[in-house]
């Protein structure tokens, strides 16, 4: 269950990297002393940047996301086959204990 708090913690860091990102550069472009042609330029790239940036934030997090569904798939797995062997195992002693066989 830790693992659940560090991958919140992370996608929390992220999720506010990006809009502190965002926030900065709209800042520093509506208050820097420049041309509309050289604004728009630059608008341009950093906008290239921050998709480029969440586009590996997304792989990543998809990542994650699979990589934790597989763990608890197995898990789900593990515990469905320990459910089953109880089963088989009471049932086998309910039948020796009437005398019954299979």
């Amino acid at each position: 269950m830790m693992s659940d708090n560090n991958e919140t913690n992370l996608v929390s860091f992220i999720v506010g990297f990006f809009i502190g990102a965002i926030v900065g550069a709209a800042t520093a472009l509506l208050l820097a002393p420049q041309s509309g042609e050289e604004t728009r330029g630059l608008i341009r790239d950093k906008s290239i940047e921050l998709k480029d940036k969440a586009v590996e934030t997304s792989e990543e997090l998809a990542r994650l996301t699979q990589e934790r569904a597989n763990e608890l798939q197995k898990r789900g797995q593990v515990i469905l086959e320990e459910q089953k062997e109880r089963i088989s195992t009471k049932k086998k002693g309910g039948l020796e204990t009437s005398g019954e066989t299979e």
